[in-house]
């Protein structure tokens, strides 16, 4: 199965090829040569922008992606300061009420 897929890219990229070879052969005159030409840039030129507009994109979301990461960060940082400041409370509450146990129990 996997060296049926294999063969058949095979052929499908040497069709291509022969097709590319088979329209540069094709052009005769100048005319056709300047307008495949043209083609050609033309679509150079839409890829680079296309390669640009992606790398902004790609850009934009490293940016946000960092932004996040702080922010997460932060939170935790946030999130560890308030449990220990409940675990502290909790020891706080334990130590009264201990207190309290203690006094009663000598009265």
């Amino acid at each position: 199965s996997a060296q049926i897929a294999d063969l058949q890219q095979k052929l499908m990229d040497a069709d291509t090829v022969d097709r590319a070879k088979q329209r540069w052969d094709s052009i005769a005159t100048f005319v056709e040569a300047k307008c495949g030409l043209n083609y050609l840039i033309a679509e150079l030129v839409s890829s680079k922008i296309q390669e640009s507009k992606l790398q902004r994109s790609l850009e934009q979301s490293e940016a946000s992606c960092s932004d996040m990461q702080k922010m997460l960060l932060e939170e935790r940082k946030h999130a560890a300061e308030l449990q220990t400041d409940l675990q502290n409370q909790i020891l706080l509450q334990e130590q009264q009420h201990q207190e309290k146990v203690n006094h009663s129990s000598w009265k």
